[in-house]
């Protein structure tokens, strides 16, 4: 992995550890132009929005779509800290992302190497390139951290 590569991660990591303050379930997104410029950096805001909707992936995706002024990321790089569900595969694929960086695994709730595989289904539109167990340990410790502290 390039130092650009880890700190793109290191970037989503400071974003999920900012939604766990918020007291959100800690998912931080980056979205990277082909300029290698941040487009969009968001956390998980679903209980501050009342939105299941509101997952970082999804609002990175909105917010670097209206950065760009069209619906397509074609190009542009996503790094996410958790395995995104099934919801966010699909608008990745919708979006057009190029490549998926992603960290911690997500046997649960994941939708690309995990659950239904979405990018492995026939009717899948584009597939990313996919690169998961980017900063793994230090995306999964802080999903294990803040799910510690409310048991």
């Amino acid at each position: 992995m390039t130092d650009g590569k880890r700190g793109f991660m290191d970037e989503a990591l400071a974003v999920e550890r900012a939604a766990a303050a918020r007291g959100e379930v800690p998912v931080g997104a980056v979205i990277v132009g082909p300029d290698r410029r941040v487009l969009a950096a968001c956390g998980n805001r679903t209980e501050e929005l009342a939105d299941p909707t509101a997952h970082a992936e999804l609002l990175a995706i909105r917010a670097a779509c209206a950065a760009l002024g069209g619906p397509r990321l074609t190009g542009c790089d996503l790094y996410v800290t958790l395995e995104p569900c099934p919801m966010c595969a699909q608008a990745i694929s919708f979006a057009r992302v190029a490549r998926l960086y992603y960290g911690a695994a997500d046997p649960k709730g994941g939708g690309v190497e995990h659950g239904p595989r979405i990018f492995h289904q026939p009717t899948c539109h584009h597939r990313p390139e996919l690169y998961p167990g980017i900063a793994e340990a230090a995306c999964g410790k802080v999903l294990r951290d803040f799910f510690a502290a409310r048991r």
